[in-house]
């Protein structure tokens, strides 16, 4: 075995763990089998080794009607590809997916194999189930229950009763395999996320018991987002060999600790190295010294790629415009030669606030986009961009709420790619002159680069 990697540690007491997803093995000699390898010989070095590791489905490669078949499927997988841990000293606590929970049949299979807690609602015994470790609970639902109607349907009157039983718990994690919110622009109720009709309550029952986190997987990429202040991490990396997109994303496991302090994870590739890390929540940035910036080009308080853990911290305020639907510029990084790589602004009729990043010559743009202002209004937002968070790193709240959230985005990365200008600009666009001016009756931006500690 190569050297050991060193595991992130609680900074107090606390609780550090493995979660990777989505290998669809479980057939000798196939594909899957040396790519889900690949990634078990990661989290194998780990040192200290996980206390438990958490699997938001798609074990196997499943999707057979051959009951026989799944449960062959299930032994390679358990006897043979997981072999390497002991169960009894690390617990292995997994989710449904739509590879090994299909139908009727396959969850029946699901239940005789994993032998995971009853403690589920009535029909789901077996399949939905909560897990309390001291002062972690982890609630592990399922979210294509047949008895619901199958993929992207997930029952939730449960999880709202289960996190109220457990509301003495200091931490509290949520696991399923559907996303709530889309990733990397792969969207599609039912198939690619729950069906929207559940998503609001769901999330809604997160947010008002303080969930930390909502664990899943299915879309074949690492990605990172939050709403109203709770994390939706998805890893879906464990060893399906085709990714979403191919190119950007990449087979991984995720490392994380959770203490007083927060979350924090790193992302580990098939070399053991880390692709990815991050440190939730961020601390308050009230006391951030913001520097006021004037109407106009003028230097820029960061140029060039930032080292990581930084917050680039913006305070706007001010009133929009009566009447009007064309871009308006609240800040931008004019190059020369080319469009803004970053533009912020309020676009349409609704005034909506969004973030347009220029990639690369010849090449369209990315939107991110957050609330709508509304027009003739008073406005005041914290905006937040945390380029560790990729794609989920542009984020907003109201002036005085403690919740972030992410703004909308379809593109697999974000800001952790830009090289950010020496020039910054606002309230007008690139010519500095008259190009998307903002009309409002008065703006104001203020601006800080924080580094985390």
């Amino acid at each position: 075995m190569s050297d050991p990697i060193r595991s992130l540690l609680p900074r107090s007491s606390g609780h550090q763990f493995v979660i990777y997803a989505d290998a669809c093995s479980g057939v000798p000699g196939a594909l899957h089998e040396r790519t889900f390898a690949s990634v078990n010989d990661v989290v194998r070095r780990l040192h200290p080794a996980p206390e438990f590791i958490l699997f938001p489905g798609d074990e196997i490669i499943g999707l057979t009607a051959d009951a026989d078949a799944l449960r062959a499927q299930w032994r390679h997988w358990f006897g043979v590809e997981m072999a390497w841990l002991d169960r009894r000293v690390v617990p292995l606590w997994h989710t449904t997916g739509n590879h090994t929970t299909y139908d009727a049949m396959s969850e029946a299979v699901f239940r005789e194999v994993l032998k995971l807690p009853r403690n589920g609602p009535p029909g789901q015994e077996g399949l939905s189930y909560w897990v309390r470790r001291d002062d972690l609970v982890m609630v592990f639902v399922h979210t294509l229950w047949s008895g619901l109607g199958g993929e992207g349907h997930v029952e939730t009157d449960w999880l709202a009763a289960v996190l109220e039983q457990h509301a003495d718990a200091r931490y509290k994690l949520v696991l399923g395999h559907h996303p709530v919110y889309p990733i990397n622009g792969y969207s599609g109720a039912y198939q690619r996320e729950i069906g929207h009709e559940y998503g609001e309550r769901f999330w809604d029952i997160l947010v008002r018991h303080d969930v930390t986190a909502y664990l899943c997987s299915h879309i074949l990429a690492f990605d990172v987002q939050v709403h109203r202040g709770v994390l939706q991490i998805c890893t879906a990396g464990a060893g399906t060999a085709h990714r979403m997109p191919e190119g950007v994303e990449y087979l991984h496991c995720v490392q994380a600790a959770l203490d007083q302090h927060g979350l924090r994870y790193q992302v580990l590739d098939t070399e053991g190295v880390v692709r990815e890390q991050l440190a939730w929540p961020l601390p308050s940035l009230d006391q951030a010294a913001r520097s006021p910036l004037p109407r106009g080009p003028g230097p820029a308080l960061l140029s060039g790629t930032p080292a990581p853990a930084t917050v680039i911290a913006l305070k706007l305020s001010g009133r929009t415009a009566a009447d009007i639907a064309a871009p308006q510029t609240l800040l931008c990084t004019p190059a020369p030669g080319m469009i803004a790589p970053l533009w912020l602004g309020l676009r349409g009729p609704n005034q909506t606030l969004t973030l347009i990043l220029g990639r690369e010559h010849g090449r369209s743009p990315h939107y991110w986009i957050g609330p709508d202002l509304g027009a003739d209004s008073d406005f005041a937002l914290d905006i937040a961009f945390y380029p560790d968070m990729g794609p989920g790193g542009v984020l907003w709240r109201r002036s005085g709420d403690t919740r972030w959230t992410s703004c909308t985005a379809i593109s697999a990365t974000g800001l952790e790619r830009l090289s950010w200008p020496a020039v910054w600009s606002v309230g007008c666009g690139e010519n500095g002159q008259d190009d998307r001016r903002y009309a409002g009756a008065r703006l104001d931006v203020a601006a800080a680069v924080v580094a985390l500690s």
